[in-house]
């Protein structure tokens, strides 16, 4: 199996994982409050990390004083990207809430030429336009049936591209497990003291079971995405993370009975094509 193959293949398993991540938090309807349900999860997910860091060698703690100020900053991203996320997966068709998450590579590449000043030609700005207004298709602002959860998934695409941008800032001597070892704790904590805010709510054994389930999921989900970006060309294994999209409205259609929109389809469809042309210019010019 050549590298590429390999991480494609490493790729499409660590959106399959976030999805169905994903899915089992969204079976559990409700039942057990946000915050209660992102520090259990937190609990598990942060344990699962650390032991696995440990097996392959890879947690390393002598970390600068400027990495561990960006480590923290974004950890605070993804404190709140949890919050805005889960509340919209637990409102919105978990199809429609992973399309808007689409645009991600697309808002990290603005984000670059905004704040980095890096170089982006005039054929990817395009592109970023035009996967912006296939995002609007899939939020419908002002039309019948659009709600404030869509909001909540827009924010939640800004706080992944301010967590994204965080992370490009971070020297190459930090590893990525520990990185992610930083990010669940992070949001842990924030999750454990904001649910002392809640009455808690009893745990019923499926809720557990999902609550777990979700923690190895989303474990393999890191696990796989650190390794397929180590394996193969970046350039080329990075359009397979669209995978997810499709999973994501298989599972919303057999799992929830939700059933996509043609503007939503036709939105989505928009994305995924200018992410993918995105990927392909930047592969073009890199090669240049």
């Amino acid at each position: 199996m050549s590298p590429n193959t390999a991480g494609a293949l490493l790729m499409m398993a660590s959106m399959a994982s976030f999805v169905l991540n994903d899915t089992f938090l969204k079976t559990t309807n409700g039942a057990v409050p946000l915050f209660q349900l992102i520090f259990l999860r937190g609990i598990l997910a942060t344990v699962l990390i650390f032991l696995l860091a440990r097996s392959l060698g890879t947690l390393r703690l002598q970390i600068s004083g400027r990495d561990k100020a960006l480590i923290a900053l974004r950890g605070l991203a993804e404190v709140i990207t949890a919050y805005f996320f889960l509340t919209a997966l637990f409102k919105m068709p978990i199809g429609n809430l992973n399309a808007i998450m689409q645009v991600v590579p697309l808002t990290v590449t603005l984000g670059t030429a905004l704040f980095y000043r890096e170089a982006v030609g005039w054929r990817r700005m395009l592109a970023i336009v035009i996967g912006l207004g296939g995002v609007m298709l899939i939020v419908r602002p002002g039309a019948e049936g659009f709600n404030i959860w869509s909001l909540y998934a827009v924010a939640a695409v800004i706080g992944v591209t301010v967590r994204d941008l965080i992370t490009r800032r971070l020297s190459s001597e930090v590893s990525g497990m520990s990185v992610t070892l930083g990010t669940t704790l992070a949001v842990m904590i924030a999750a454990g003291a904001a649910s002392a805010t809640q009455e808690w709510a009893a745990i019923s054994a499926s809720s557990a079971l999902c609550i777990c389930a979700s923690a190895i999921f989303v474990l393999l989900g890191y696990f796989s995405s650190i390794q397929a970006m180590r394996t193969g060309d970046v350039s080329f294994i990075a359009p397979f993370r669209y995978t997810g999209l499709v999973g994501a409205m298989l599972i919303g259609f057999f799992v929830f009975d939700e059933v996509p929109r043609g503007l939503t389809l036709l939105g989505a469809a928009i994305v995924m094509a200018t992410g993918i042309f995105t990927f392909y210019r930047e592969r073009k010019l890199s090669r240049a």
